[in-house]
C-alpha cells in the first residue's frame, strides 16, 4: 500500500465527513478496548494479564506512591497482531507504518449471521454487500466486523465457546471470524490497511491452518482482535486511531483503539 501522510489520512477522513481539521476535536470519540486486567480474556495456550502490585502507599518522605508490575501474553484482551506473529519475513509491531492503525472505518455488520452460528466465517457477499450502500471500500481503510460478541467479554464461555485453559481446550473453542476466500479477496482486489473484529482471532474458532492470518499478516496486514464496542460506529465516515505498545521485535502487544465519529 502506498505510504500516506497522517494530514492525509485525517484530511480524507473529515472531507467525507463534511468536515474541516478545525472541527477534529469537536467530534465524539469512542473507546473501542477493552480494559486490561485480570478477567481479561486470552488464548487458552496464553498467559493471562497479572498486574501485581511493586509499590503502594506511603514513603519514608511521606508522600503517597504507587506502582506496579506488568505480567502478560502479547495476545490477549484488545490487541495487535502484527504480521510477524504468521509471517518469518513480516514486520514487527514497532515498523508497522502508522498509515496502517490511523484511517478511516469501514464497519461491516455480520452479527446475524454470528449469533446464528457460533462458527460464522465472513464472506465476500458480506464485504459486496456492504460496498452496494456504502460505495466501494476505500483504500486504506481500516475493515472491522462487528459480530456482536463483544457483549459477552469477559465471560470466556460465551465469547470463545469455552472457559478451559491449556492445549486441550483450543478444540472447544467456538466463535466467528473470516473465511479464506474473504482474505484473499482482500488482498488481491481491494487495498485495506488493517482488519479487525470483536472475536478472539480473525481465524474462527475452530481452525485448524490460521490461513486468513497466514494471508491478511503475509501481506503486512495487521490485525486488531478482542476490539470493543463496535456497535456504536456507523459503517463508515469514523477515523480509526489503533495505536499499540510499540514493543521492539514484538509479534504483537496491547493495543488501545478509539474512534472519532462524524457529527
Amino acid at each position: 500500500m502506498p505510504s500516506r501522510s497522517i494530514a492525509a489520512i485525517i484530511a480524507l477522513v473529515l472531507s467525507a465527513c463534511a468536515a474541516t481539521p478545525s472541527d477534529l476535536g469537536g467530534g465524539r470519540w469512542v473507546d473501542l478496548t477493552h480494559d486490561l486486567a485480570e478477567d481479561s480474556i486470552f488464548w487458552p495456550t496464553a498467559d493471562g494479564f497479572r498486574h501485581p502490585v511493586a509499590s503502594y502507599g506511603p514513603t519514608p518522605g511521606g508522600w503517597f506512591y504507587s506502582s506496579y508490575d506488568i505480567q502478560l501474553s502479547e495476545h490477549g484482551g484488545t490487541h495487535l497482531d502484527a504480521p510477524i506473529h504468521f509471517a518469518e519475513k513480516g514486520q514487527t509491531a514497532e515498523r508497522i507504518p502508522l498509515d496502517r492503525l490511523i484511517g478511516p472505518a469501514a464497519v461491516i455488520d455480520v452479527s446475524a449471521q454470528s449469533a446464528a452460528d457460533r462458527d460464522y466465517r465472513f464472506t465476500i457477499k458480506d464485504v459486496t454487500g456492504w460496498e452496494q450502500t456504502h460505495g466501494r471500500l476505500p483504500d486504506g481503510a481500516i475493515l472491522l466486523f462487528h459480530t456482536g460478541y463483544s457483549r459477552f467479554w469477559p465471560d470466556r464461555q460465551a465469547y470463545m465457546g469455552t472457559d478451559e485453559r491449556g492445549p486441550a481446550a483450543v478444540a472447544k473453542l467456538h466463535f466467528p471470524g473470516l473465511s479464506a476466500d474473504l482474505a484473499r479477496f482482500l488482498v488481491e482486489q481491494r487495498n485495506v490497511a488493517a482488519v479487525g473484529l470483536d472475536t478472539p482471532s480473525l481465524d474462527y474458532g475452530q481452525s485448524k491452518d490460521f490461513i486468513v492470518h497466514r494471508i491478511l499478516l503475509g501481506r503486512d496486514i495487521p490485525g486488531f482482535e478482542n476490539v470493543a464496542g463496535l456497535d456504536q460506529l456507523p459503517p463508515r465516515g469514523a477515523l480509526i486511531v489503533a495505536l499499540p505498545v510499540k514493543i521492539r521485535g514484538g509479534s504483537g502487544g496491547p493495543l488501545r483503539i478509539v474512534a472519532r465519529l462524524p457529527r
